[in-house]
């Protein structure tokens, strides 16, 4: 019998908070990227709730959670969940990010460090300062208006007919243009687009990606950290997982060549087997406050300031 992938909703701050829950056992947290939600990681939540109990929240801003005018930083979103998590009474999970959800994840790791047994990131934001031209023209501004024109129903509608002719004949950037179409349909709500603007503002600029975990991936050796990149991703380059994989002592990699940024629609089943073999070859890790400070030791430099004036 199938697991159902049930919607629940919890008020928080005075905000509807979404999310998904199915199976039982060990927590899973899915935490999905950009005008994504919590219904793109069905496939694998369904695959991994045989062993885990799955939980997959709409970042505010996204799916059906609520949008209102605040803050749509990592931080923020990591501390939604963690707020979200302690109402459900899941005290510590594995912590599972894709694309800006890798950013979140990473974030959540930095600030409740207690609550995190595994971390792993799916083709990853956060990792490098290149992103995708698209990713990229979206945060200019006036781009707005140009956000209203694409998710337009029918367009939106166009953009998954296409993708859908595409895989009746055995294109796999069908697949990729119905997760497009996909990704699109709630950003027909002014509120939406107005949430998925500042989120994308606050991690990337014209630039590329503004934001960057590398300088504290050391925090992250020893620890059990996944990194899965799909081969065919043109929009985070794959090159940041390789990096990543490098610099944190320890972490495991790999690469899914069916799929490209959206591993878990692109190919869920490869996508859950390898979080299934993660999880089920490494000890949940635990750090308590108390570890926190020996952590950040080896890298901390501190001295006394001379504070003195010269006359």
């Amino acid at each position: 019998m199938s697991q159902p992938f049930d919607a629940w909703e919890v008020e928080l701050h005075d905000h509807r908070v979404i999310y998904r829950i199915a199976g039982s056992g060990p927590p899973v947290v899915l935490i999905h990227g950009m005008v994504n939600s919590s219904l793109h990681w069905e496939a694998v939540a369904l695959r991994l709730a045989r062993d885990y109990t799955v939980i997959a929240p709409d970042l505010i801003g996204h799916g059906d959670s609520a949008t209102p005018r605040g803050d749509y930083s990592l931080g923020a979103h990591a501390a939604v969940i963690r707020d979200l998590l302690a109402v459900i009474g899941v005290e510590r999970a594995t912590i599972v990010g894709h694309s800006l959800g890798g950013g979140v994840a990473m974030q959540f790791f930095y600030q409740f460090p207690q609550r995190v047994e595994r971390l792993a990131l799916v083709s990853s934001g956060g990792l490098g300062h290149e992103v995708s031209p698209l990713l990229r023209g979206a945060a200019l501004p006036g781009a707005s208006a140009g956000l209203w024109l694409v998710a337009h129903p029918r367009v939106v509608d166009a953009i998954s007919s296409a993708g859908e002719r595409m895989r009746e004949r055995g294109s796999a950037r069908g697949v990729y243009l119905q997760a497009i179409a996909r990704a699109l349909r709630p950003l027909a709500r002014p509120g939406a687009r107005t949430a998925f603007l500042q989120t994308l503002r606050s991690v990337i600029d014209v630039h590329g990606q503004r934001v960057s975990a590398r300088d504290r991936l050391y925090l992250l050796g020893g620890f059990p950290t996944l990194i899965v990149w799909g081969e065919h991703d043109h929009t985070i380059p794959i090159e940041h997982g390789r990096w990543t994989h490098r610099a944190i002592p320890g972490s495991r990699f790999a690469t899914l060549p069916r799929a490209a940024h959206f591993p878990h629609l692109e190919d869920p089943d490869g996508l859950a087997d390898a979080l299934a073999d993660f999880i089920a070859a490494t000890e949940p890790a635990r750090i308590e406050d108390a570890d926190w400070g020996g952590l950040l030791a080896p890298r901390a430099r501190h001295r006394q300031r001379d504070e003195r004036v010269a006359a």
